[in-house]
């Protein structure tokens, strides 16, 4: 796991100090909320419909129990005692109050966290894949890359003022599970048929008002070569992104606009002037980073843990937990632990300070001192030894953390909405909750399997609804809170957009009409196949047919 130099201690130090400042001169009225915003906006805080929100960086999704405890803290001292943690695997406070926020900055930073670049029109947090590092089905830990694109693009003076924000996902996998074709740049880590390391580069994804699956431009970046390539990417975005209109300011739009083979020869030119001057990484700082993310301390143990059969046989509530919530492991003995932040009526994405201890406490304990947060809303404990997992299943269980719903119908994406935004339409957690307590008999949604709904308060799609297999959507239709159905969507491997189905639904529709799609599913599926197979093979017609049947 990475730590901070001496070169990140600074910085952060002296960024607190200077935004306390300028806090403080915002509270004796100095400056206005005009003149603030831009300078609150580059230490992560947002004003929101009631109180500010501060968003806190994870970079690559990696926490230590340490870090947990102090996210821990700042609810418990400075909010409502609870956190969100959202799809670009940061963390949210609600309701913290201004005069607070240097003080909370100050003591993230002692556990080495920080809020920059969590706003504004520069590089956001790079996100990577929860598994990295403990899944079999990697080329190689996507995180030192991720490390390496942060501390080369915190504070980069050339991408500073982009024009618009920009998100970049790395992943080393064909799973994608960090979505990387609905970003302004993903990465996939791979091997060419000589076995070297590179990157297919995909550009110009991105969800919103204008939803786009990215393009590859490039099948194989030699992996020593990554940061100039990005640098000639955002080089070209930079120069011909348009500034005129923030609605197609976003690098997926110049990418639609000029076509992808265009914008591939431009960013091939671009990097081809580079090369004299190149700013790529040397082999020994690639290595130094590397080292940072060097395997922990496995045991050797057996593939098969003799106590964990027999506790799964004895209680079928924990096998079907095992089935649903646990993944396998790189390393003989050991399993990756998905801990459900969406309990059954639940907030989905909210921790209390009390379950962020308890995460902290078991991480410490089982899971080797790590905590990955997902781009799902979710947590994981990435290396638990099989032994142990029942007893981390108890107590995963005595803080309401142990719901068997990874990857189903309950498993929803939600944004905060308009019960907390102030761009919104519609509420989302409302219509999320009652999806859920609809579906709440988990063997049901286990005969279902993968259903992935996704649901935004408003066109900013912080919800990813396009990608969901259900997406919704909430507008305003004439003061009142509809929802917009979207079906066929996807953030993997398969990735795509879900289509629009219809007219939108009244608060009081959406939840009968979510599980009027789910029955006609349930009937029409063949052998086990997911609902998003079934609506490919069937087309949208019979499901819109379903969807309207009782309206």
């Amino acid at each position: 796991m990475y730590r901070y130099d001496e070169f990140d201690a600074t910085m952060v130090k002296e960024r607190t100090e200077q935004f306390r400042g300028q806090v403080a001169r915002r509270l004796a009225g100095e400056i206005s909320e005009d003149e603030f915003k831009p300078l609150r906006l580059m230490n992560g805080l947002y004003l929101q419909l009631h109180a500010y929100m501060l968003r806190v960086a994870i970079p690559y999704g990696t926490l230590s129990s340490r870090q947990m405890r102090r996210l821990a803290h700042v609810a418990r001292t400075y909010d409502k005692g609870y956190a969100h943690f959202t799809t670009r695997q940061n963390v949210q406070f609600n309701w913290p109050a201004l005069v607070d926020v240097p003080q909370i900055l100050s003591d993230l930073a002692e556990a080495q966290m920080h809020a920059i670049q969590t706003s504004g029109n520069c590089i956001r947090n790079v996100t990577s894949d929860q598994y990295a590092g403990a899944a079999a089905d990697e080329a190689e830990d996507p995180r030192p890359y991720a490390e390496m694109i942060r501390q080369w693009s915190t504070f980069h003076p050339e991408f500073s003022f982009l024009p618009r924000k920009f998100k970049i996902a790395v992943t080393a996998a064909e799973n994608d599970r960090a979505a990387v074709k609905v970003h302004d740049i993903g990465l996939q880590l791979r091997k060419n048929d000589a076995g070297e390391t590179g990157f297919r580069v995909i550009v110009g994804g991105g969800l919103g008002r204008t939803p786009y699956v990215g393009h590859a431009i490039r099948e194989f970046l030699p992996r020593e070569s990554l940061l100039s390539y990005l640098e000639a990417i955002l080089r070209v975005y930079n120069l011909q992104g348009r500034r005129d209109n923030l609605y197609k300011a976003r690098i997926k739009i110049l990418v639609n606009a000029v076509g992808a083979d265009a914008f591939r020869d431009m960013v091939e030119a671009e990097w081809a002037a580079m090369t004299k001057n190149g700013v790529d990484l040397p082999a020994e700082e690639m290595e130094r980073i590397r080292a940072y993310f060097a395997p922990p301390a496995f045991e050797t143990l057996p593939a098969e843990s003799a106590a964990l059969e027999g506790a799964r046989g004895r209680e079928p509530e924990f096998d079907r937990w095992l089935r649903v919530n646990t993944h396998a492991h790189k390393t003989p003995g050991y399993a990756i632990v998905n801990v459900s932040l969406k309990p059954i009526g639940g907030i989905p994405g909210d921790a209390s300070d009390v379950q962020m201890d308890a995460v902290a406490d078991l991480a410490e304990q089982y899971s080797l001192d790590e905590i990955r947060v997902t781009h799902e809303q979710n947590l994981v404990l990435p290396h638990v030894r099989q032994d142990d997992l029942y007893t981390v299943w108890r107590a995963l269980g005595e803080r309401d953390l142990a719901t068997a719903n990874l990857g189903m119908v309950s498993d929803i994406i939600a944004c905060p909405g308009l019960d907390y935004c102030n761009l919104a339409n519609a509420r989302s957690i409302p219509v999320a909750q009652r999806i859920s307590e609809r579906f709440a008999d988990l063997g049901r949604q286990e005969d279902l399997g993968e259903l992935k709904i996704k649901i935004s308060g408003c066109i900013n799609a912080c919800g990813h609804h396009h990608v969901g297999h259900i997406g919704i959507l909430g507008v305003d239709k004439k003061g009142e809170e509809f929802y917009q159905i979207t079906l066929g969507g996807s953030g993997a491997e398969d990735a795509a957009i879900g289509e629009i189905v219809g007219r939108g639904l009244s608060s009081t529709e959406v939840v009968d009409a979510v599980e009027r799609l789910v029955g006609f599913y349930r009937d029409v599926r063949q052998d086990h196949e997911r609902f998003l197979d079934t609506y490919r093979r069937l087309g949208a017609e019979p499901f819109k047919e379903a969807l309207y049947a009782a309206a």
